[in-house]
């Protein structure tokens, strides 16, 4: 009898124990090497991983079947990716499901700065160079304008930096004053050369999400020529096919980040007060909640039609749009890479002291 009552009291100590665990982020998968990048989209996960001695590599993985393609296409095949100095450069990276296309950027900052802006697909492996941004110290020609992958969608802005009168410059009768002179936000669509989407304007960053994308305008230009946002930057919510304007919204304070799910605008903007987290519907541009957040928050920022997740260091939090509820989701092993949300599947890298891996948390807390 005491046999089964100390029985039936473990069962129900293991039991609460088990209902009352905190949830927890899992390891998706372990990853040799140090992580530049990475990016999700369905059931897709793509990284970018850098190389002292071997090839740099962008490798994508299908959670449903476990299948792996590492790209662009080695061997025989010349490419720019395998050997390129990363560094501690910034590389960008975004993945579209429908495609398995891949784009990703490779950052260089002499004698020209300038973002080469590369890709290849599972299908067809070999590297496609769509197009080399390169400026100016003083800033003039073209700036990369940020990333983003959605579905079938996969893009990039652009802006285009001139002079407001070279030749008084060269000849020092006029000031070497710069203006944007151009630019826009480009699609890829397999191997072919990239085209701007009608009617879209310079970008300092862009988002994607279920055939639309939404980029902040380019508003002005600091004085070493760099595009910026500008006080009064504006976005644009547009339909990928056509160019149409679906919305467009004026921030409250100048945004810094962006993020776009099916039926919420997500906004990082600094004011005069200090950062705030922002979201808009982007059907029609009316805003529909903001928060205040710390001044540390990344610059980068992640949405759902329920959540908005950023992160503060390497505690990962969460905004729920419904109340405007902030609460602390995990506290990752190292600052988070590639904050992603994707139905209840945040996910992101993290380089550890020896070697690097991708972690999951659900968001509805079942671990």
């Amino acid at each position: 009898m005491r046999v089964l009552l100390a029985a039936a009291v473990s069962l129900v100590a293991a039991a609460v124990s088990s209902a009352g665990a905190a949830p927890h982020a899992e390891t998706l998968y372990p990853v040799n090497g140090t992580i530049s990048a990475f990016a999700q989209d369905g059931r897709l996960i793509a990284w970018f991983t850098r190389s002292a001695n071997g090839c740099n590599a962008a490798h994508v993985r299908s959670l449903y079947n476990g299948l792996k393609v590492n790209l662009p296409k080695q061997g025989d095949a010349h490419n720019v990716t395998c050997r390129w100095n990363v560094g501690a450069s910034p590389v960008t990276l975004a993945v579209a499901r429908k495609t398995s296309d891949v784009l990703w950027t490779l950052h260089e900052s002499s004698p020209l700065q300038f973002d080469y802006v590369v890709g290849a697909g599972a299908g067809d492996q070999r590297e496609r160079r769509f197009q080399e941004l390169a400026h100016t110290d003083r800033g003039a020609g073209l700036w990369f304008g940020g990333l983003a992958g959605n579905g079938a969608t996969l893009a990039y802005g652009v802006t285009s930096v001139d002079y407001v009168d070279e030749a008084g410059c060269l000849a020092g009768t006029d000031s070497c004053a710069m203006k944007i002179a151009g630019g826009g936000v480009y699609r890829v669509v397999g191997r072919q050369s990239p085209k701007r989407i009608q009617g879209t304007s310079p970008a300092v960053a862009v988002a994607a999400s279920d055939g639309r994308i939404a980029y902040i305008k380019t508003g002005s230009i600091t004085k070493h020529g760099k595009p910026v946002a500008g006080t009064h930057a504006a976005i644009k919510v547009v339909d990928v096919a056509d160019g149409r304007v679906v919305s467009s919204i004026r921030p409250q304070g100048t945004p810094v980040a962006i993020a776009l799910s099916a039926h919420v605008l997500a906004t990082l903007e600094r004011t005069r007060l200090g950062l705030r987290l922002a979201w808009y519907d982007p059907a029609t541009g009316s805003p529909t909640g903001s928060v205040p957040v710390a001044i540390a928050t990344s610059p980068a920022l992640t949405v759902s039609d329920q959540l908005v997740v950023f992160h503060v260091g390497r505690s990962i939090r969460a905004v729920e749009i419904a109340t405007g509820r902030v609460r602390t989701l995990v506290t990752a092993a190292a600052p988070p890479i590639g904050l992603s949300i994707e139905g209840s599947r945040l996910a992101w890298a993290e380089n550890l002291k020896h070697g690097a891996r991708i972690r999951a948390f659900s968001v509805n807390g079942r671990g």
